[in-house]
């Protein structure tokens, strides 16, 4: 079994279950991947796997040093690489191996890791979820964030202060995704539930940790 795999979300659909129920879905392009290095205890002092997504790159889109590196495990083409800590249950994979869509079937939860999309600047209304001011009664007070921190003491802006600044371009995880459908002939993985990032983006597909 393995521990998880990469790929790149293609989009939103929906499917119907036997019910009639309808199902919002994710389609994902899920590997192939290839093993490009193996972490050991003794070695590295932690135990993991490292996956190369395969797809067609052109040669200087990679720089040498990664160059190099994927060629030792003749896992040339791979410019997402990405590490998955292994489990107790997980199979012992050696660089080299391919770790495909097969690994996974449906009713199997798993974690989804992408780069949300960017927003640029937005002020603490549209970033934060603010209430605001009131809108009326000469109010001068609408989106302003209000008081920051006090002034004698502590005398500066705690760390972690919500305030405006750039929305979204942030790693986040989904958590305990169903999968609901596994196309192996096309590698393509039916998620329930929305993913983070844009059509096209690379996402990370681990097994759920909780």
């Amino acid at each position: 079994m393995s521990p998880g795999i990469l790929g790149k979300k293609i989009g939103m659909t929906q499917m119907f279950r036997a019910d009639g129920q309808a199902v919002p879905v994710t389609l994902l392009k899920a590997g192939p991947c290839m093993v490009v290095q193996r972490k050991t205890p003794t070695a590295d002092g932690y135990d993991a796997v490292q996956l190369g997504l395969v797809e067609f790159i052109k040669p200087q889109r990679i720089n040498k040093p990664t160059t190099g590196h994927l060629k030792k495990a003749g896992a040339e083409g791979s410019r997402f690489m990405r590490e998955f800590p292994l489990r107790p249950g997980d199979d012992d994979l050696k660089p080299g191996d391919k770790v495909l869509v097969d690994q996974f079937k449906p009713k199997d939860i798993v974690d989804v890791i992408g780069i949300s999309k960017g927003k640029g600047f937005a002020g603490v209304v549209k970033r934060h979820h603010f209430r605001g001011g009131e809108g009326t009664h000469g109010s001068m007070f609408h989106r302003a964030p209000g008081s920051i921190g006090a002034s004698s003491f502590p005398s500066r802006v705690v760390p972690g202060m919500r305030m405006g600044g750039h929305m979204g371009n942030e790693r986040v995880t989904v958590r305990n995704l169903e999968i609901i459908e596994v196309d192996t002939e096309d590698n393509v993985l039916v998620v329930k539930g929305a993913v983070p990032g844009p059509n096209g983006g690379y996402v990370v597909v681990r097994r759920a940790k909780r």
